[in-house]
């Protein structure tokens, strides 16, 4: 359904918007775009309701913790999909992404030490369907 749904240049200006800082409220969101709280509120819940805007979050900040990229190859015959399902359920894993080429998918994943980051790997590498991994701890965020 969300890719039925066109999106608007204000569509858009709120999703930037709330990508920045998701407890703006929508009186300033409104006083931003020149609209009013009413419309805004509108407009919001059409986009949560379309699927566009999944849910509201917190970034945390860069220095907390550990955070790694996880590339995965998989069995042959394997579900892509169902693999990367499981993969998402193990706690700290961020995002994961099907991808195209010598990889099949790729993992985020999120842990507040490295021993946690590796209890974490693991469990993805047991997980039926992953044939092998490889892993790069992010040192730095830029931007």
């Amino acid at each position: 359904m969300a890719n039925t749904y066109a999106l608007d240049e204000v569509d858009h200006r709120i999703i930037e918007l709330l990508r920045k800082n998701s407890r703006i409220s929508f009186v300033e969101l409104g006083r931003i775009l020149g609209l009013s709280e009413g419309a805004v509120r509108r407009r919001v819940k059409l986009l949560q309701e379309r699927g566009i805007i999944k849910r509201f979050t917190i970034e945390i900040d860069k220095s907390y913790g550990v955070r790694a990229v996880t590339f995965l190859q998989l069995e042959a015959g394997a579900s892509p999909r169902k693999v990367a399902d499981r993969i998402a359920e193990v706690p700290g894993v961020e995002k994961v992404y099907e991808l195209t080429g010598r990889f099949d998918a790729l993992a985020v994943i999120a842990a507040p030490s490295i021993a946690e980051l590796n209890e974490r790997i693991d469990r993805i590498r047991h997980i039926e369907g992953v044939r092998s991994t490889e892993t790069a701890v992010i040192l730095r965020v830029i931007g």
